[in-house]
């Protein structure tokens, strides 16, 4: 038997994603806007939908295959239509759900590994069944020799759960696209400090390493439309080319995602003519530059556009964005949305924002570790109509870009009609809680996480200076005077010249910001000022504060999931972090947090987790002030040393100690649910106006989201990825393996 953690089960939660209500009170141009700009919006050609089909290519070498496959058989056959060929395939109706929801799995997270946790899923079916399915299905009557040759090019991988493959990773730790399958750590380290050399950001390349006449040679590669070497404005000289560094050869090339990017392009050109002000137009004019020519600088510029942008009804933003997938914690997967603005909840949001220089200075670290100015960003709730990805999270804090967070500012957002089915929750399906804990968790969980999320991204990601020494040797800070809280002696470490964050602590990077985070929630949501913005007063509030911190050292057991004990690595930046503050609140004591192993009434092993509400306002908040201090003194200073030495520590999974988290894992395991999956509406012209395209939440409703998305140019798209995933393979392909369409 397989692990049931490679499988989606049959009764996975699909909820569609309601944005009804928000898309109607558009305007005429607001809706046209929308549909222009929309990534996943995919009706007739009025969209640049195809910038989030470069997550196939950044996901693994199979994936894309394996999109294509699915995406012919349902062009010819919906999944009402094809049940009868699978019963006659000698398929039951539970195998044939499971390809459906296996179907709809791959959809969702844009490729065959779980966008939240990075581990491989397969059918839940044996493989004679599904190639049965194939061969009678219509699509396959009509062109065999392609649909044999496009099954054989991803069968194998389809199904293999060989270890390097059951999860994402570099070397021999798993799989990854962003590195050719040579690639170990040291590489990835040597390719930092070239590009750093360079002034080249990482977020947008890929590394290929060979060997060429018994010399190492890498090769990065660019996102952009064009392929060939040309100088961009602004740059002295063109980044391309070939260069000697530390006695290897480095070539520099533009053109990856090739023909994906020139068509971002073509419809971010024509979005302009629907920019509702003069802001938006040179956005979307410097995101087409960007993706263009493959320049990051040109990006930015476009971030500075965009968070210049205040309180836009139609909201989007598209690029190269998040690092978690990437193992070095460098590279950014494509991502994209255009929601519509929640008025009523962004009002209480707004209210965050004018609070926020009354609580930033509430946090625990000195004066001289946080931001000179606080730059009010826009604070809005959304309603996603589209988001390209390999997922979609709660709420977002961007750029990500730390020289315009620092200075310029950034923009927050709450996804609304998320946060409203993603976190529903079935008493019976609650685990590891008190019964007594069970009703007030199930009332305030969604009020809980909303406060929650808003503290997380205004004044987490929003906090905290870092020390930076820029090229010509000036600081942003008086290194004389300033004095590390932890050591008691003037600041010795900070930035210097190009090094970001990402750049300088790597792997530990995201994960290590999202604790930074989660705990500024934490201790911020004691504050009775932010609970009354949220609404929250009395008993209720004090409710609030108790299911949050509840939720937090629940979440903390729930991502052992997560842990993968052969290479003692995390797949999920998130729950590692949450992990961490349970660590950090047990080691607190005084009985604030109990974690316990016992036998659930099914006879099966089981977990209890407590926490003592009337000491979360004193040893809970000194614990967490301790924590969050030395988080932002080390990210402020630059300390990769001590930063790596303490996270790593909380971070650590073992059999020893107080508590065998080794063995509460498999209990996790055993007692997990499934992430839930979300179905995504389509636009489309009708006459001179835009209609909404809303989809049943079901694997097969998710299903005919996308096949309805690529009807106009779906050959020619499709083409385009086998081509892609055919010059990636002898790269991507590990060792061994075999599936390379020919």
């Amino acid at each position: 038997m397989v692990d049931s953690q490679y499988y989606l089960p049959n009764d996975i939660g699909i909820s569609a994603l309601d944005c009804s209500e928000a898309f109607r009170l558009l305007s005429p141009q607001e809706k046209m806007y929308a549909h222009y700009l929309s990534p996943f919006t995919f009706l007739k050609q009025q969209d640049f939908r195809y910038g989030g089909l470069a997550v196939l290519l950044q996901t693994s070498p199979e994936s894309a295959n394996i999109f294509v496959l699915l995406q012919r058989i349902f062009r010819k056959q919906t999944p009402a239509q094809l049940e009868q060929v699978a019963t006659a395939a000698g398929l039951s109706s539970e195998e044939y759900q499971a390809f459906l929801v296996y179907a709809a799995g791959l959809y969702a997270n844009m490729g065959n590994y779980k966008s939240f946790g990075d581990t491989k899923f397969i059918p839940n079916l044996p493989k004679d069944k599904l190639k049965a399915l194939v061969w009678a299905s219509q699509a396959f009557q009509e062109q065999p020799a392609e649909m044999e040759a496009l099954w054989d090019s991803c069968s194998c991988l389809l199904y293999s759960l060989e270890n390097r493959q059951k999860q994402l990773g570099l070397g021999d730790k798993g799989i990854t696209t962003y590195f050719s399958g040579n690639c170990c750590l040291e590489d990835a380290e040597l390719a930092q400090k070239f590009l750093d050399s360079k002034k080249l950001s990482a977020y947008n390349t890929r590394l290929f390493k060979k060997e060429d006449g018994g010399k190492t040679c890498y090769e990065v590669r660019l996102a952009s439309a064009v392929q060939k070497d040309c100088a961009v404005d602004g740059e002295c000289e063109s980044c391309c080319g070939s260069f000697s560094f530390e006695d290897k050869e480095f070539t520099v090339k533009r053109g990856d995602y090739s023909p994906i990017m020139e068509k971002v392009c073509y419809y971010l050109e024509k979005a302009q003519a629907y920019a509702a002000n003069e802001n938006q137009r040179k956005m979307l004019e410097e995101y087409t530059r960007s993706f263009t020519l493959g320049s990051i600088e040109a990006h930015k510029e476009g971030s500075r556009y965009w968070i210049k942008d205040k309180g836009p009804i139609v909201e989007s933003y598209i690029g190269f964005i998040e690092s978690y997938r990437d193992p070095f914690g460098s590279r950014g997967e494509f991502e994209g949305f255009v929601a519509v603005v929640n008025k009523a909840m962004s009002e209480r949001f707004a209210k965050l924002v004018s609070s926020a220089e009354v609580l930033l200075p509430e946090l625990p670290w000195p004066q001289e570790f946080e931001k000179d100015t606080f730059l009010k960003p826009d604070f809005t709730s959304l309603d996603v109509l589209t988001f390209a990805g390999s997922g979609i999270p709660a709420g977002i804090n961007i750029p990500n870009y730390d020289d315009i967070r620092q200075t310029e500012g950034f923009k927050n957002v709450s996804l609304g009609n998320v946060l409203a089915v993603a976190y529903a929750t079935q008493k019976e399906k609650l685990t590891f809680l008190e019964e007594g804990d069970k009703d007030l968790f199930i009332k305030w969980k969604g009020p809980s996480f909303e406060v929650q999320v808003g503290l997380h991204e205004l004044l987490g990601h929003g906090s905290g200076k870092l020390f930076v020494q820029d090229d010509k040797g000036k600081f942003n800070f008086d290194q004389s005077k300033v004095i590390n809280p932890e050591t008691g002696e003037p600041v010795s470490s900070w930035y210097r010249g190009s090094e970001t964050w990402d750049s300088k602590f790597s792997t530990i990077a995201s994960s290590y910001e999202e604790c930074r985070a989660e705990c500024v929630g934490l201790y911020l949501c004691l504050n009775k000022q932010v609970l009354s913005i949220f609404g929250h007063e009395g008993q209720d509030a004090d409710d609030v504060v108790y299911i949050n911190w509840l939720s937090m050292v629940r979440a903390g057991l729930l991502g052992l999931e997560f842990y993968t004990p052969d290479s003692k690595s995390w797949r999920q930046a998130h729950m590692q972090a949450r992990f961490v503050i349970l660590r950090v609140l047990l080691e607190a004591g005084e009985g604030l947090v109990g974690l316990e192993e016992v036998t659930g009434e099914d006879g099966k092993p089981d977990a209890r987790i407590t926490l003592d509400r009337s000491k979360i306002p004193t040893v809970g908040k000194n614990a967490i002030h301790r924590f969050l201090c030395k988080l932002q003194v080390f990210k402020s200073t630059a300390d990769v040393e001590g930063g790596r030495a303490v996270y790593d520590n909380y971070s650590t999974v073992s059999d020893t100690g107080a508590h065998n988290f080794l063995r509460l894992r498999e209990t996790v395991l055993l007692r997990k649910e499934a992430r839930k999956m979300f179905v995504q509406a389509n636009t489309r012209i009708s006459g001179d106006s835009v209609e909404l395209v809303e989809y049943e939440g079901s694997a097969a409703g998710l299903i005919r989201s996308f096949t309805e998305r690529f009807q106009d140019d779906a050959e020619q798209l499709e083409s385009s990825l086998l081509e892609l995933s055919k010059q990636d393979a002898p790269c991507c392909h590990p060792e061994g393996t075999t599936g390379i369409l020919k």
